[in-house]
């Protein structure tokens, strides 16, 4: 009797779960917006850190085009924090924004708060890096792999074919850290010879401090992708330091301070993404939207190799 009992508990049990997960699953309604002006829209948008330069560009753009459109905007800034990230967005769900726009700091960290943007039935559209799970209405970014690939392009044409080679990794699990990784890897595997690579978390200060303790590791580099300007720069300090201006350095982004590097002559180049572009991009995407317009999965911003005396 007991046996019967418990069989008909556990029986019970999991036809319950297989029942919650089917109602959560119904509780996410396509998306079929109502015809909205962007002088009603409140969006809601949050931004990785405005600590890096790029980001800030990013904000801008956001910011301008709200102006234009008399667009209420609430911009939070996640300080590389993911729990905060979290936490930051659940505050704009209950203040009922019309749609976000996120730039994760973890593209795996932000998936619940995808998903429960999901289950409030608000449109998400991701900026420069994507969510792991959760549906999209659109990823707005550059072809972080092509813009790696740039990268190992330029380095084997500045250092040789098979250059000993470095290179400075972004926040560990943000896709834009794996796809420029990837991009630039991949090409590297038939022309470079990539004798480290450590992740510096987007961050000039560590950058500094990754370049340094690769320098004592690894003194035969001639060459170093970092995969944006901040860690580049950070790195172009150490090389300095150490005495190795003979290194070349590419960065990733364009941001004001890795073009002003470039135009001093100490950074060698950078594949420049636009992040004010970016911005409104993602902007325009959400006015789309609901402008009933169709709306594409992914937006491509555009890339521009930049090098010094050019």
């Amino acid at each position: 009797m007991k046996k019967t009992i418990a069989l008909f508990l556990v029986s019970m049990l999991v036809l319950s779960g297989c029942k919650i997960a089917t109602l959560e699953g119904e509780n996410v309604k396509e998306l079929k917006p109502e015809k909205k002006a962007e002088n009603q829209l409140v969006v809601g948008v949050s931004l990785s850190t405005l600590n890096n330069p790029f980001f800030v560009s990013v904000k801008e753009g956001i910011s301008d085009l709200a102006k234009e459109h008399d667009t209420t905007v609430k911009i939070v800034d996640a300080q590389d924090d993911s729990v905060k990230q979290s936490n930051d967005i659940t505050d704009l769900i209950q203040q009922n924004v019309d749609v976000l726009l996120i730039n994760p700091v973890d593209s795996f960290a932000i998936a619940p708060a995808v998903e429960s943007a999901n289950q409030a039935n608000i449109p998400v559209i991701a900026i420069d890096r994507s969510s792991e799970s959760g549906k999209l209405l659109s990823l707005v970014a550059s072809n972080n792999s092509e813009g790696g690939k740039m990268a190992g392009e330029y380095l084997e044409r500045v250092s040789g074919k098979k250059a000993l080679v470095g290179e400075l990794q972004g926040v560990p699990g943000a896709s834009a850290t794996r796809e420029r990784g990837k991009g630039f890897e991949d090409y590297a595997k038939e022309h470079l010879t990539v004798v480290a690579k450590q992740t510096a978390n987007f961050d000039r200060a560590k950058g500094l401090t990754v370049m340094e303790n690769m320098l004592q590791s690894n003194p035969e580099v001639t060459a170093i992708f970092a995969q944006n300007d901040e860690m580049a720069l950070g790195a172009i300090e150490a090389i300095e330091a150490a005495g190795k201006k003979e290194i070349k350095v590419i960065g990733f982004d364009g941001t004001e301070d890795g073009l002003k590097a470039i135009k001093s002559g100490k950074l060698d180049a950078t594949v420049a993404q636009k992040p004010t572009e970016m911005g409104r991009l993602a902007l325009q995407t959400a006015y789309d939207f609901f402008n009933l317009k169709d709306v594409q999965a992914k937006v491509d911003s555009p890339l521009e190799l930049i090098e010094k005396n050019k």
